[in-house]
């Protein structure tokens, strides 16, 4: 029998787990409470300067505009050194904090960690200004589908 290894999303309507975590970008901590009052895309991928990777958070960066006047900010999470996400950020021009999740609490706690307990499972949330998940897919949900959910609670 073979065991899957792929993670389960957290469930929609539940409350967004706290986090606090250093970042690309900014200075200090970035915490779930820095984003009250704002929707908050977080994507959880593998790897930085990876394809696939690369691919979806540069579709963000281009929308960034188009979420800001949805109220939402975004954050990209990943076990990666501070030091790989800024090389990342600049390079590809993010004008938004990757947070260095390096002992994967974050991607446990919010059901992107894979069975292995090394992997990230690649997730997108949509969290509202309360802190209550209303979005979670797995996978690279287009920006369209994104902003589309974040137009049902906004």
């Amino acid at each position: 029998m073979i065991t899957a290894i792929e993670a389960t999303p957290l469930t929609v309507g539940t409350k967004a787990p706290a986090f606090s975590l250093a970042a690309s970008g900014v200075e200090g901590i970035v915490s779930l409470s820095d984003y009250a009052g704002k929707n908050l895309i977080i994507v959880f991928y593998p790897k930085d300067s990876t394809p696939g990777c690369t691919r979806q958070l540069c579709a963000l960066r281009d929308d960034v505009d188009r979420f800001a006047k949805l109220n939402t900010a975004i954050l990209g999470s990943n076990p990666g050194s501070i030091t790989s996400h800024t090389s990342f950020s600049q390079k590809q021009g993010y004008p938004f904090p990757i947070l260095v999740d390096a002992d994967r609490t974050m991607a446990r706690d919010y059901g992107a960690l894979k069975e292995n307990g090394t992997s990230i499972q690649r997730t997108v949330y949509i969290i509202d200004g309360t802190g209550v998940i209303r979005f979670a897919q797995q996978g690279m949900p287009t920006d369209d589908a994104l902003e589309a959910a974040i137009k049902t609670f906004a």
